[in-house]
């Protein structure tokens, strides 16, 4: 198995929310998955170590995209359908899953 920081179909840029966000580089459909965003680990205050793709993705009270936990991981699908160049967002605070 190889690990890719960022499934092929976003990237990161400016976001118009806060800093830099994830956009869809194609139309993506609901209830895609785009991996691992935080990784349970106890050595970080937090108590998670967040990926590529935990760093980037901005909140949203409209959200596109869900966190939701899986046993030692934060992981983030579709909600929505994405188009092309839409920013992905999750609700959330901070570390509360």
């Amino acid at each position: 198995m190889s690990y890719k920081p960022l499934p092929k179909n976003i990237t990161i840029r400016p976001s118009k929310i806060e800093g830099l966000g994830l956009f869809a580089s194609e139309d993506i459909l609901i209830n895609y998955e785009f991996g691992i965003s935080h990784v349970l680990d106890s050595e970080f205050d937090s108590g998670y170590s967040r990926t590529p793709l935990g760093g980037f993705y901005n909140h949203s009270e409209d959200p596109n995209c869900e966190a939701y936990r899986e046993g030692r991981f934060i992981k983030l699908r579709s909600i929505k359908e994405i188009k092309k160049d839409d920013e992905l967002t999750a609700r959330y605070s901070l570390y509360t899953l």
